[in-house]
């Protein structure tokens, strides 16, 4: 039987880690069985860049904690090496940056399951996230494609001025000069 100071520290770590998952707009558990040291400081430090928390965690007490926040449908992946990537700003980065990682070390290590805002994904759902671009590249493309017609159409005005002898600086100067003799 575990020590009262040994059972306290646990149920402290699994209030944090269940707190940690409530907040976490997405994350996965990875078996990270087969990278060397180097290779996991290189993903500690790449993760921590983008906003991603990445810890080794025990299968028991992250059981506990995944019960507690309603994810029990990632029970059956806690077996073996099990680390945890969570993101609270973005629900696919840390999608994004594992399977990239895993691809660039020659796949050693596996997603066992993946969750995003509150809801355990299949396979075939996973799937079909992980080459979708995160968020913030969604909203660069789409500003992109909003903000090109207008670029467009200041470019073609500029030009038809310059066209008809003028630019842009005269222009702005002309209206000035003509307004000061009609207030005489």
């Amino acid at each position: 039987m575990p020590s009262k100071a040994v059972l306290t520290e646990k149920q402290a770590i699994v209030e944090a880690l269940a707190q940690r998952l409530k907040e976490a707009q997405g994350g996965l558990l990875v078996d990270y069985k087969g990278i060397n040291v180097a290779q996991d400081t290189e993903l500690r430090r790449d993760l921590r860049t983008k906003g991603v928390e990445y810890t080794v965690v025990k299968n028991t007490l992250t059981r506990l904690a995944l019960d507690k926040v309603g994810l029990s449908g990632l029970d059956e992946h806690l077996n073996g090496t099990t680390s945890l990537a969570t993101s609270a700003t973005d629900p696919l980065v840390p999608l994004h940056e594992i399977t990239e990682f895993a691809g660039k070390m020659g796949n050693l290590f596996t997603i066992k399951g993946v969750f995003v805002d509150g809801k355990v994904l299949n396979d075939a759902e996973i799937a079909e996230l992980s080459p979708l671009p995160s968020r913030d590249a969604l909203y660069s493309k789409v500003l992109g494609t909003m903000l090109a017609p207008i670029t467009s159409l200041a470019v073609v005005l500029g030009q038809v001025l310059e066209q008809k002898g003028g630019s842009p600086a005269a222009a702005e100067e002309a209206p000035a000069e003509e307004a000061a003799p009609a207030a005489e």
